[in-house]
């Protein structure tokens, strides 16, 4: 059974994982390219000091990755910080180890001091998108109703535009992830 550190070593770099991805990659780099780093001197002065190994469960069709990961990319560059990524439906054993409520969400990550040592983790939602996106799941029919899937489609495209366009969930997402790793590197 391999370690975190060990999945770590072997994956690939964030920066890599977005070039070659095959689906959301164009709002994964709009929301890139829009988000605007606070300015955070404590944060960024305490992932410089300490390092950590950012070890990031993801997939490429996941629309809380397609918002997360731009996010943590640039908190990444910004203190200098290595993320890598390992593809959830690849690696079964390491997401069991993770899971989220029971259950496979993502993206999850992992956070390992120098040593690889996991220390932390956080993901896939801060609690006020995890509150819209039930909210919106709330408006749907049982799933016996013969409209389930289509409306199915038009929630997850109203949380999907969400997603790409309110700086206000990337702004929380931020502060909820910032939070989970000054707790974590403490």
């Amino acid at each position: 059974m391999m370690t975190e550190l060990e999945y770590f070593e072997h994956a690939i770099s964030l920066e890599k994982y977005m070039v070659q991805m095959e689906s959301n990659q164009e709002k994964t780099y709009a929301i890139y390219e829009k988000f605007d780093l606070p300015e955070d001197p404590e944060l960024l002065g305490l992932l410089k000091q300490k390092q950590p190994k950012i070890l990031a469960i993801t997939e490429d069709w996941s629309g809380d990755a397609m918002m997360v990961n731009p996010i943590l990319r640039k908190l990444a560059e910004a203190a200098d910080v290595e993320v890598r990524c390992v593809y959830r439906d690849d690696n079964p054993e390491l997401m069991e180890r993770h899971f989220t409520n029971s259950g496979k969400s993502i993206p999850k990550y992992v956070f390992l001091s120098q040593e690889g040592d996991v220390v932390g983790a956080w993901g896939p939602r801060s609690p006020k998108v995890q509150k819209m996106v039930e909210e919106k799941k709330a408006k749907l029919p049982e799933e016996t109703d013969p409209h389930y899937k289509l409306h199915w489609k038009t929630v997850i495209g109203e949380i999907s535009d969400r997603f790409t366009s309110d700086p206000e969930l990337w702004q929380d997402t931020y502060e909820d992830l910032s939070k989970s790793l000054q707790e974590s590197l403490a």
